[in-house]
């Protein structure tokens, strides 16, 4: 891409509108700068030096030639301004290198919060957005650790395990980067406005598609080969035979990415994908967050940051309570029975161990425990 050094402001207001102009996706605009050295060059070539280039038919020709739209141009910056969105264009050095290397790379990211050299190792925790109280806990709980190891959790912002992966990256002060179906000025779904905010301080909202674009259907398996262009692997934690996970995971195979998978019970439907992957021999069985750092080929170096100290000032009955619970949840029936406490005493001690950040409770009174 011979002139593309430089971010001029010229250069990027055509490359924006280039990526207006109606079917001029991410491969067409390659084509275009190949051809024409700079999209400054293309958007202004003639007619006839349009049509030669290898993709761009007769109408594209055409409507590239004919774009005037340069309000909708403006437009796109002055949004990006106002919420603190950047362009990055496919030749800046800010440009994530993974995804270079991908079949069809983006020309473009629009990117809310900051990239950092650290994000190129990532691995990217994606699953149903139907999961069942296991698959929420395994999402956060390796997310969480990875994130305390160095790792960078990318995810897609959506209900379910993208959302547990992000908050448990979060939790665990690490960096995570939502990738979305939608302008970055478009928070998709709602509900997780907050969400987004608080990745914002500890990684990025990230988006090839214009600003102010919807979250429709057609952008959503784009999105998945961005999650898994980003990444050094791809684990799926819960996915149903059919979904948005498993396109991911495809996609991760065709990129030369490591696919990862949680295997869950064969009774359980959200656990079918993984399963099938691994039975397939297309993904990895992996057990524990080690078992995904001996994948990427780093080990665990960093301290983990849940705190000894909280449990080492534990009152005896809540200690007690600490030291019956384990990893997998148990119900308050059930360790009541093992600590001898009556359930309403048991619930009180155990809400303070929740506030300490040392159990947590899940759906019908079950609770295991997190350090």
């Amino acid at each position: 891409m011979a002139n593309l050094s430089e971010n001029s402001p010229e250069e990027l207001r055509a490359l924006v509108a280039l990526s207006l102009v109606p079917g001029v996706g991410p491969g067409r605009i390659r084509a275009l700068l190949a051809r024409f050295g700079s999209a400054q060059a293309a958007l202004y070539a003639p007619l006839q030096a349009l049509v030669c280039v290898p993709g761009i038919g007769t109408e594209t020709a055409r409507r590239i030639a004919a774009f005037a739209d340069w309000d909708a141009v403006d437009a796109q910056f002055e949004q990006a301004e106002r919420v603190g969105a950047a362009l990055i264009p496919a030749w800046d050095a800010r440009f994530p290198a993974a995804l270079r290397q991908i079949y069809d790379p983006p020309a473009l990211l629009w990117v809310r919060g900051s990239l950092t050299a650290d994000d190129a190792l990532a691995v990217a925790i994606v699953g149903t957005r139907r999961p069942t109280d296991y698959g929420l806990r395994l999402a956060r709980q390796f997310a969480a650790e990875l994130a305390r190891q160095g790792v960078t959790i990318v995810s897609g912002l959506a209900y379910g395990i993208d959302a547990m992966a992000h908050r448990g990256a979060l939790e665990a002060h690490g960096r995570t980067l939502a990738v979305l179906g939608c302008g970055v000025d478009r928070i998709y779904p709602e509900r997780h406005a907050s969400l987004a905010r608080a990745i914002l301080k500890q990684g990025a909202l990230i988006s090839e598609l214009p600003l102010g674009t919807a979250p429709d259907a057609p952008n959503f398996p784009r999105r998945n080969r961005l999650i898994s262009g980003l990444v050094r692997a791809v684990l799926i934690v819960e996915a149903y035979e059919t979904g948005g996970a498993l396109i991911t995971a495809r996609l991760a195979l065709e990129q030369n990415r490591d696919v990862l998978a949680i295997p869950g019970a064969l009774h359980n439907p959200a656990s079918a994908g993984p399963n099938r992957l691994i039975r397939d021999s297309l993904a990895q069985l992996v057990r524990t967050p080690d078992d995904v750092l001996e994948a990427l080929g780093v080990g665990a170096t960093k301290t983990v940051t849940q705190t000894p100290s909280a449990a080492s000032s534990l009152g005896s009955l809540e200690r007690q309570l600490y030291e019956a619970l384990g990893p997998e949840p148990m119900h308050i029936d059930n360790l009541c029975e093992r600590t001898g406490m009556d359930p309403s005493t048991a619930l009180a001690y155990l809400l303070q161990l929740e506030f300490k950040g040392l159990v947590r409770q899940l759906a019908g009174k079950q609770f295991y425990r997190l350090a």
